[in-house]
């Protein structure tokens, strides 16, 4: 993995001692993920029981809204990620930092003028976005999901891991060879899918999983995308063997973890870590169908921002389920920031501490008032 060196500080901008109160021991790293919707920043402190979040902040920028026709990022996309890669570097400015990573993921993959966009990045931020493949955005997620795949709350061990990250741009799969004795985990295939909640509903049209008919055609079109790695890494026997765990981390995933919860507004410590079974999840696609856009938009756990892209990734994770129908779903609120700062702690050379970001919980109970309309 190539370094990427330290935040040099946003250009014309004094960076002052930080004012933030710390420890001695205290180690700061800072993560910061750029993807095709959402730009996210993280700064952690290393403590006795993984690290502990200083400060977080993520704004959603639809970065790549329009690459799927144009190929390229379009310049209001831009500006909305210049401003809050602005604000990050201002959030960052503020701490004595060990160690800073950060990353670009589909948007800046695909697009002929990505590499362009960062270099505009770092002359007017400091930040040095590396661009990553989509074998190390899965060796990344499988990072920060560690402790969920080995954890004993979900049952006996098992030898495989099936995880997924569905994204604005493109979809990820990682299928995880795991050794329950040493506690450890290898990655033995990953899928990187072009296709996320932004490009899905840009090539089928704005709005249009609200139509019964097209959202099939959706579930469908992504089924068929996933068939050859099935065929490839045979997964299906595995699970029939009740040999997998299966992980989602993605927003559309935890977005069903609290529907479910009939949370009043979301909540990632009652989320993170959550058994989320199958057949409730599907039952929270189906009321999410019956609400439509404004009732979708009003609800407290995603917001009008949020409310085109959550059927799109509804579909996706139908399409994965119904490939791989596992009966639980362990929930996943961390991703790339996560698996990031766990690198930095142990390129650092700190003591190895088993990272907790949230108590495990049981299983989800189903909410009545999710009622189903079909499979």
């Amino acid at each position: 993995m190539d370094h990427i060196p330290p935040w040099a500080g946003r250009p014309g901008r004094p960076v002052f001692a930080s004012s933030y109160p710390r420890h001695n021991e205290d180690d700061l790293f800072a993560a910061l993920d750029l993807g095709t919707n959402n730009c996210r920043l993280m700064v952690a402190a290393q403590t006795s029981g993984g690290f502990r979040v200083v400060d977080s902040y993520s704004r959603m920028v639809k970065l790549g809204e329009g690459l799927h026709h144009t190929g390229r990022l379009a310049e209001t996309a831009m500006e909305r990620t210049m401003d809050a890669l602005r604000t990050c570097a201002d959030r960052v400015g503020r701490r004595q930092l060990k160690d800073i990573r950060a990353v670009a993921t589909e948007a800046c993959r695909r697009a002929e003028n990505g590499s362009v966009f960062l270099d505009r990045v770092r002359a007017e931020t400091g930040f040095d976005i590396r661009i990553i493949s989509g074998r190390e955005e899965a060796c990344l997620a499988v990072e920060s999901c560690a402790n969920l795949i080995h954890n004993p709350r979900f049952g006996p061990p098992r030898n495989r891991a099936l995880l997924f990250d569905i994204g604005g741009g493109s979809t990820e799969i990682a299928w995880v060879r795991v050794d329950p004795f040493r506690q450890a985990q290898e990655l033995i295939g990953y899928l990187s899918l072009p296709i996320g909640v932004i490009t899905l509903s840009e090539q089928f049209g704005p709005g249009s999983s609200h139509d019964a008919g097209c959202y099939k055609e959706m579930v469908a079109y992504i089924r068929q995308s996933l068939q050859h790695f099935e065929s490839v890494h045979r997964i299906g026997p595995e699970i029939r063997r009740r040999q997998t765990r299966f992980i989602g981390t993605s927003g559309t995933v935890t977005t069903l973890a609290s529907l479910v919860l009939n949370l009043p507004r979301y909540a990632r410590a009652a989320v993170d870590g959550s058994l989320l079974p199958s057949a409730s999840a599907r039952r929270a696609v189906r009321m999410l169908q019956k609400m439509g856009v404004h009732g979708i938009e009003k609800h407290p756990c995603i917001g009008p921002d949020r409310a085109l892209f959550v059927l799109p990734g509804c579909a996706i994770f139908e399409a994965i389920h119904e490939t791989w129908p596992i009966e639980d779903i362990i929930v996943a609120d961390r991703g790339l920031r996560d698996g990031m700062v766990l690198r930095m702690i142990r390129k650092a050379g700190l003591p190895p501490r088993r990272y907790q970001r949230s108590p495990m919980l049981g299983p989800i109970p189903f909410q009545h008032s999710i009622q189903a309309t079909g499979s």
